[in-house]
């Protein structure tokens, strides 16, 4: 799960959102929470995990597993 900042910020630019239009879209309230996952400083919920993968529909395994690459 180490990676899983970087492939969350790979995700969100490439879809072209910053920031605050991804913590917009997972319904939360400040997107510093975002940048504090990025950037490896807090860890995601299952719950937030969920959300993410079904946005960017990708399965929560290349999320969280290290060695399983996004497609």
């Amino acid at each position: 799960m180490d990676k899983f900042g970087e492939k969350l910020r790979t995700l969100r630019r490439q879809h072209g959102m910053t920031l605050k239009e991804l913590a917009t879209a997972l319904e939360l309230t400040a997107h510093s929470h975002i940048s504090e996952l990025e950037t490896g400083k807090s860890k995601p919920t299952s719950d937030l995990v969920i959300k993410i993968a079904r946005l960017f529909k990708v399965s929560t395994d290349q999320l969280l597993l290290d060695e399983v690459e996004l497609k």
